[in-house]
């Protein structure tokens, strides 16, 4: 039984169009589809039909993230774990959104919106799986392979941390504590799939996104993403840099909507039997920019 990855966020945005404008030409996904106030994106490399969906309303954030699993026997199986750990579910029918089976919905410790699902139709990627070249031609914006993680707030990190372990089998690859080693304050987690993280929580306000962020190649890529967004005068909050936390490198920046986005690159290869990291929260500054060594005050205020 297992939880293969992260496979898509229903991010909110105020202006559809705007938004759709902003993630094909800035960011460089691919429509696929629609239906009334959605669209539904992908990324070039990525085989699903979807990893995005923007849903127009009338505030920004997350409406719900969501992990895919590998077979229906799987989902059942996790159907039973979510329950025994206590969270109310209810299942999502066949065909609620474009391309997709049934899922399963939860509300996390911290008030999140989270789903697990296995069936979805398959468009592939731009490059195809016959003899295919490293990357195709007439790529847009900064042209990420995939989804790779969502960063959220909460306030029990430490609850909602011992249901990704315990009842889905996630591994938490870091944490960030306070001095004493007492209280988790930060949680990194991936799905047993050798990256750093598939899903982070720090703690902060409950329902919230701190950001979702698209896989790059390299240090370049993330140099050639901040002039892409400097080119189309995209609000970047945190010019290239070095985490300490999972060793990626990043940009931060924002959409229309106000929805912190990160082109990130790199990071290193964990494994289910490696030792959890921690960094204290004195050295939390450097964790997150490695160089600078500090934390800027938007970094922990501006959520959605």
């Amino acid at each position: 039984m297992s939880i293969m990855r992260i496979g898509r966020a229903e991010i909110k945005v105020l202006d559809l169009e705007q938004s759709v404008d902003y993630y094909t030409n800035v960011i460089g996904l691919d429509v696929v589809g629609s239906s009334e106030g959605k669209v539904y994106l992908k990324a070039w490399d990525e085989f699903d039909h979807h990893s995005l969906i923007l849903q127009e309303a009338d505030s920004a954030g997350l409406d719900h993230v969501a992990f895919k699993v590998e077979s229906e026997e799987d989902l059942a199986h996790f159907e039973k774990k979510v329950e025994q750990f206590g969270l109310t579910l209810k299942r999502i029918s066949k065909g609620t959104r474009l391309a997709e089976g049934e899922a399963i919905r939860f509300e996390l410790p911290t008030g999140h919106q989270m789903e697990l699902y296995c069936d979805i139709k398959q468009l592939g990627t731009r490059t195809g799986n016959l003899n295919p070249h490293p990357w195709p031609e007439g790529l847009r914006g900064i042209a990420p392979h995939r989804l790779d993680h969502l960063l959220l707030t909460g306030d029990d990190v430490e609850n909602v941390t011992r249901f990704f372990t315990e009842a889905l089998d996630l591994h938490q690859s870091e944490k960030i504590t306070t001095v004493d080693g007492e209280t988790m304050i930060g949680s990194f987690m991936h799905a047993r799939n050798g990256k750093p993280h598939d899903i982070a929580f720090i703690k902060g306000p409950d329902k919230k996104l701190h950001h979702a962020a698209f896989q790059v190649d390299n240090w370049y890529d993330v140099l050639k993403a901040a002039d892409i967004l400097s080119r189309n005068d995209v609000q970047i909050e945190v010019t290239p840099t070095r985490h300490g936390i999972t060793r990626g490198e990043t940009v931060y920046f924002f959409d229309p909507s106000g929805n912190r986005n990160e082109a990130f690159a790199s990071g290193y290869i964990t494994y289910q039997d490696f030792p959890t990291i921690t960094w204290t929260e004195d050295k939390i500054g450097q964790g997150i920019f490695y160089h600078r060594r500090e934390l800027i005050e938007s970094f922990g205020k501006a959520l959605t």
